[in-house]
């Protein structure tokens, strides 16, 4: 492997720009820090384009199981020392392995469903900690798709990542237009469900245990008109405080185990 011990090198410069948004977009990759976050890229099929790997800090089994994977990979890795690790690394994380992968394409038709899916929807979110933390949710639940819908932030910011304990690469999760999204929903009969704090429907009093998209939006400004329709049943959690609602990923974690719990009575109820 090669060696790095400067901060100044240009691997390590184009290799910070990814930090930015804008710069992930222009060149189509994004970071990977953590060895959690790289083993669940690699098992989710994420391609890597290089790995900067600090030995001083790989010290544990887990990060020489992952330097070891790695190695049977067809992607450059970077041997850079603890100062140059610091430069790259997110905040004050220092496991000792940050990757850089290509964003993947994960158009909505890729998409592949079971026979009753649970699709989420999530319209302007703009905090990647929340991203993630309903991702981990999605995760968690086992839902079909998560989709990202005129988002205020990406799916690959390295706080989603982290905040979803890189779940990011496994539930298969795409970004789009609220439009595009309800289209595609609309062609696959897929019946949606919208959280809004003004619904007389308590979300305990729907069927959830069929296909069914949940949407959720942004906490200031909820959802745009166009999860509105005959064809949109809206629903609310029961708020006994003084808040209107729960933080969007609290909301998605009642609402998404509320539908498995549904599901897992439907699917006792079919086996007698």
């Amino acid at each position: 492997m090669d060696s790095i011990t400067s901060s100044k090198n240009p691997r390590i410069k184009e290799a910070v720009k990814l930090r930015d948004r804008r710069e992930r977009r222009r060149l189509g990759r994004f970071p990977i820090d953590g060895i959690r976050e790289v083993q669940r890229a690699i098992d989710g099929g994420i391609e890597l384009l290089e790995v900067f790997v600090c030995r001083e800090l790989c010290a544990d089994h887990e990060s020489r199981t992952l330097v070891e994977r790695l190695s049977h990979l067809p992607v450059a890795q970077l041997l850079v020392s603890r100062t140059v690790l610091a430069h790259l690394a997110f905040g004050d994380r220092e496991e000792g392995i940050i990757a850089v992968a290509k964003t993947p394409e994960r158009p909505l038709d890729r998409l592949r469903l079971s026979p009753a899916p649970l699709v989420a929807v999530l319209e302007g979110v703009e905090k990647p900690g929340n991203l993630g933390a309903v991702l981990r949710c999605a995760d968690g639940a086992g839902l079909d798709a998560l989709l990202v819908a005129d988002g205020g932030t990406d799916l690959y910011n390295p706080n989603t990542i982290r905040a979803s304990l890189g779940t990011v690469f496994t539930v298969p999760a795409c970004a789009a237009p609220s439009a595009a999204i309800r289209a595609w929903l609309a062609a696959r009969k897929i019946p949606i469900f919208a959280a809004r704090v003004d619904s007389g429907e308590i979300y305990t009093e729907v069927d959830l245990s069929g296909p069914a998209a949940v949407v959720l939006g942004n906490e200031a400004a909820g959802l745009s008109t166009e999860w509105t329709g005959p064809d949109v049943t809206a629903i609310r959690l029961p708020m006994r405080g003084a808040a209107d609602s729960l933080n969007v990923a609290a909301t998605a974690a009642v609402l998404f185990y509320e539908a498995l719990r549904q599901r897992n009575i439907t699917q006792r109820a079919n086996r007698n």
